[in-house]
């Protein structure tokens, strides 16, 4: 019935139960209005009622248990495997577990049969989520922006959103994070990161403030590390991105790019990079306030070990689908679907915006690299950051606590 909500499964069954006396002591025409009765109230088909009416519905316990199919070997693998990826979800870490296993038994980090690789090849994403539930729990995670004149320089960029089912590589979402702390006074450390929509490709460099000297720097930099071309860049609103000095350095530094921006105050214009502002910069330093020299070549010492993990060995998933579904006066409801998960690096040879021989260099250069000793060397450039003078009292250790996340 339009406006009626559903029952749920125990007050269907519930019900049926209730009704099930009535409906063997009546005749065939009663038995008639009452399965239409049913098939309004519960939702179920004619056939379907009639079979569960007909048929005993207590609850069956059962008698004997499904023995165990994955033993030991493969838990100590998953240990081992999602560790060496910062504890993943199941189903971002499911797809690659046999090429992370055995790029991890080349380097000697996991030790694992024929039959272990095998199982781990066949495992479902709900079992591997199950067994890391089980045996991560307490793990760490890696702890996962004149006025005038600058809205002159912007008045003709074109603002818009760059589409969630974009497939070309180089539409590149720019934003900046401040590490100011309570105060904005001063010039502090600014990370400028950029996120391809397409792949899910990310870079992170840091600057210390805003001129745009500093900033020029940073792109560069960004530019010369960066494998595909630069197609589009959408930053928000602000006048370090929108300059007269910055304008005429674009072309420059980014050949053939075309420029455009988010709508003011609509942070879900830049929303790649706005979750990637929480999960890659955030997580890692919370508020802390960074404004010497020293911190700031930390930081980017931390920043290239995060390139090389988070785009090489990292997967990510991608939205696949977005269903809208509208029903009488309930709230519309969106049911989003992802595809398999894939690290950016995959992604981008899956577009062949590389050529045979770049796929080749860099998939040997990621084979000589060890994932687990790379994830011990940035919580090692977490502390050495930490370490250094500057930081306000207290404020490590309050970060410090936010590294520790259960899975």
């Amino acid at each position: 019935m339009p406006g009626q909500k559903r029952m749920t499964l125990k007050e269907r069954n519930k019900h049926l139960e209730n009704m099930q006396a009535a409906y063997r002591q009546a005749s065939r025409k009663e038995k008639g209005l009452l399965l239409s009765h049913l098939e309004q109230v519960t939702g179920l088909g004619r056939k379907r009622l009639i079979d569960k009416l007909s048929h005993d519905l207590t609850a069956r316990v059962r008698t004997r248990q499904r023995g165990k199919e994955y033993g030991p070997e493969v838990d100590d693998a998953l240990r081992v495997i999602a560790e060496s990826l910062d504890y993943i979800t199941a189903e971002r870490l499911t797809p690659g577990l046999v090429e992370t296993a055995e790029a991890l038994i080349f380097h000697g980090e996991l030790q694992a049969s024929a039959a272990t690789l095998t199982q781990l090849g066949e495992i479902s994403i709900a079992t591997v989520g199950r067994i890391l539930r089980r045996i991560q729990q307490d793990k760490p995670h890696l702890p996962r922006s004149g006025p005038k004149e600058a809205n002159r320089a912007r008045e003709n960029i074109p603002t818009r959103r760059i589409p969630w089912n974009e497939s070309e590589p180089g539409h590149l979402e720019a934003d900046l994070v401040h590490h100011s702390g309570p105060s904005t006074r001063g010039d502090y450390v600014h990370p400028i990161q950029f996120v391809d929509v397409a792949t899910g490709w990310s870079e992170r460099v840091a600057v210390l403030g805003r001129s745009y000297l500093v900033m020029e720097d940073g792109f560069r930099r960004i530019a010369q590390r960066m494998p595909f071309p630069a197609r589009e860049i959408h930053p928000d609103n602000g006048s370090e991105f929108f300059n007269h000095h910055m304008l005429r350095f674009w072309p420059e530094c980014f050949a053939g790019v075309t420029l455009s921006r988010s709508r003011p105050w609509i942070k879900n214009d830049n929303r790649f990079v706005e979750q990637k502002n929480s999960t890659l910069v955030r997580r890692y330093l919370g508020n802390l306030r960074l404004d010497t020299v020293p911190q700031t070549r930390a930081l980017n010492l931390l920043y290239d070990m995060m390139w090389t993990y988070y785009n090489f060995f990292q997967p990510v998933m991608r939205l696949q689908q977005k269903e809208v579904f509208v029903s009488g006066d309930e709230p519309k409801r969106v049911r989003r679907r992802f595809d398999t998960a894939q690290t950016p690096f995959e992604r981008l040879c899956a577009t062949e915006v590389l050529s045979a021989q770049e796929q080749q260099e860099w998939r040997q250069w990621r084979h000589s690299i060890n994932p687990r000793q790379l994830r011990r060397d940035i919580y090692h450039q977490i502390d050495v950051l930490f370490s250094l003078p500057g930081l306000a009292p207290g404020a490590v250790e309050n970060v410090r606590d936010s590294l520790t996340i259960t899975v």
